[in-house]
């Protein structure tokens, strides 16, 4: 079965984005920029593949949920499918269906519509963002990869936005780079 993956970038107390949502102040040093394009390719925007050198991003993924607050800043600059090299899910129950293929718009509940697309043929899914509709997944939540940026912000959006839900995982690994980021990489752990 697919595994659903919450790669996302995070400060040091746990907040994926400004009180406004802005990632902006989140900023993406060379020696992880390169790593990123080198292992997480699928995880850059295809806009930006060419300022990368990356040709044909590889990896795990095929597809990608994401909630509406994550697809916005994408919206607001004029691109529609900000990935177009995964199929792309976004939760929203306001926005209308897209004109892109590889872009569906899902007004359906989070987690039946996942654990139905964890079992269809095909390779991982990346949980995109954001913290509301992670809360929602974190029972579907395979492994959990986090940027830990060397920030604490105070406020803005969580990394879960769920309400008090100990969740156990298990480390994977770790990357350290030069730039004070931190990659974790959990797995949740076998079931006893």
């Amino acid at each position: 079965m697919r595994k659903l993956v919450y790669y996302v970038a995070s400060t040091l107390d746990g907040f994926i984005a400004a009180p406004d949502g802005s990632p902006d102040f989140l900023r993406l040093d060379p020696d992880v920029a390169a790593h990123l394009a080198a292992h997480w390719s699928q995880t850059l925007p295809t806009f930006a593949h060419p300022q990368f050198g990356i040709d044909e991003p590889e990896g795990r993924f095929d597809a990608l949920v994401m909630g509406r607050a994550t697809y916005d800043p994408a919206l607001k600059i004029g691109v529609t499918s900000p990935y177009a090299h995964l199929k792309q899910y976004v939760f929203s129950r306001t926005l209308p269906p897209a004109a892109e293929p590889e872009v569906e718009i899902v007004s359906a509940d989070p987690v039946e519509f996942v654990r139905e697309l964890k079992r269809r043929p095909g390779r991982d899914i990346w949980l995109c963002g954001g913290g509301q509709l992670a809360g929602q997944l974190l029972p579907e939540v395979d492994e959990l990869v986090v940027k830990l940026n060397p920030y604490v912000i105070g406020s803005g959006v969580p990394l879960t936005d769920s309400g008090f839900d100990p969740r156990r995982f298990e480390l994977v690994g770790t990357r350290s780079f030069d730039s004070g980021v931190v990659i974790v990489h959990y797995a949740r752990p076998a079931e006893a």
